[in-house]
């Protein structure tokens, strides 16, 4: 390979803007080409940036480039990457790495008989915050781990995405598009899933595109918008998440792993910045401070990794085999709300109102 390795992007859509800009801190790579199916799209891209616009089969053949970067819709995630695999490059991918778990391993499969590494995003809990965090749980500053408490509410991407339904298809959803990211940290942190409880809904089963040429269409949610899960480590930890796109005109994310001697409160891992807060036993609530990469704390930074781990020989952190775990625990979630539920024999009335001032 290359140094710095040759990236070309697949998929011009809104993230790849982000990608593109960040590129400039990492000396690792750099973003030379890129292609999507829509030749608008791959030229304004190229055009702004200096990059050479290509159809997508002529960049994934193309033998000056190392890594594809992959950044189409979840829906080609799979047959994208295997393709670039087929042709000798190194992948990495946005979340999810596939739409089931079956294609996620294929993919590992086919990459170990081609000699190529595969990574995928999210990459958040290699910045800064999430390591520092990682450091006090191996230090045993909070004690032994005993549960997570993980929350993502949010009104969807109607009101700031020019293609919303995107997110609303099998293979997206609140679980699946942003589930990962919660998801990958407690596996970074904590280990491994081992087992799954999980109830799901769509609430709103129809919405429209705010903004963009799109403006006004309507679309249909065909995947759960609401989704709550319960989550057994292999540590024996438990983990509860709460992903939704039923919030409008919010949007909350907690994140707390709760030990025998402490709290530890961790920063949305969505976003490289934030606060990391500890409480050890009684005490009160104290920030801690934590080491950053600077302007490489940002999309990027899994790239950039998976840039070193293929110089080195080496596996990447934010490896194919950890998202397709994610994958799978998500896809796993999703066929519990699907399938049994234990039924509360008992009912109750809700108690009457007590207002204020009340008798």
């Amino acid at each position: 390979m290359s140094a710095p390795a040759r990236v070309g992007v697949v998929g011009c859509g809104v993230i790849s803007l982000t990608y593109v800009a960040n590129a400039a801190a990492f000396d690792t790579f750099e973003i030379v080409a890129c292609a999507d199916l829509d030749e608008g799209r791959r030229t304004a891209l190229a055009e702004a940036h200096g990059l050479a616009a290509m159809e997508p089969d002529a960049l994934l053949a193309d033998p000056e480039l190392d890594i594809i970067l992959n950044l189409t819709p979840p829906a080609a995630h799979r047959d994208v990457t295997r393709a670039a695999i087929e042709q000798g490059k190194h992948v990495y991918s946005e979340k999810p790495l596939a739409m089931a778990s079956s294609e996620a391993e294929e993919l590992l499969v086919l990459a170990e008989s081609r000699g190529v590494r595969i990574g995928c995003a999210p990459d958040i809990f290699l910045g800064g915050a999430y390591q520092e965090a990682r450091a006090l749980v191996d230090q045993g500053a909070i004690g032994t781990p005993l549960a997570v408490s993980a929350t993502m509410l949010a009104g969807g991407q109607a009101a700031w995405h020019p293609d919303p339904d995107i997110f609303y298809r099998d293979g997206a959803g609140p679980l699946l598009d942003m589930g990962p990211y919660y998801l990958s940290a407690i596996v970074a942190l904590l280990g491994p899933v081992q087992r799954v409880a999980g109830l799901a809904s769509t609430l709103v089963t129809e919405r429209a595109i705010e903004l963009g040429p799109r403006a006004g269409e309507r679309f249909a949610a065909e995947t759960p918008t609401h989704t709550a899960a319960v989550m057994e480590l292999e540590s024996g930890a438990l983990a509860t998440l709460v992903a939704s796109f039923e919030a409008p005109n919010h949007y909350a994310s907690t994140m707390l792993i709760l030990g025998s001697d402490g709290t530890l409160e961790l920063p949305d891992p969505n976003f490289f910045e934030g606060s990391v807060r500890m409480r050890q036993g009684r005490g009160d609530w104290a920030d801690v401070p934590y080491a950053s990469r600077g302007a490489q704390e940002a999309r990027g930074l899994g790239l950039h990794e998976l840039a070193e781990a293929v110089a080195h020989r080496r596996a990447p952190r934010a490896s194919g085999a950890l998202a397709h775990h994610v994958v799978d625990v998500a896809r796993s979630i999703l066929a519990a709300a699907a399938g049994s539920t234990a039924v509360v024999g008992s009912s109750v009335e809700r108690p009457d109102p007590f207002p204020v001032g009340a008798p």
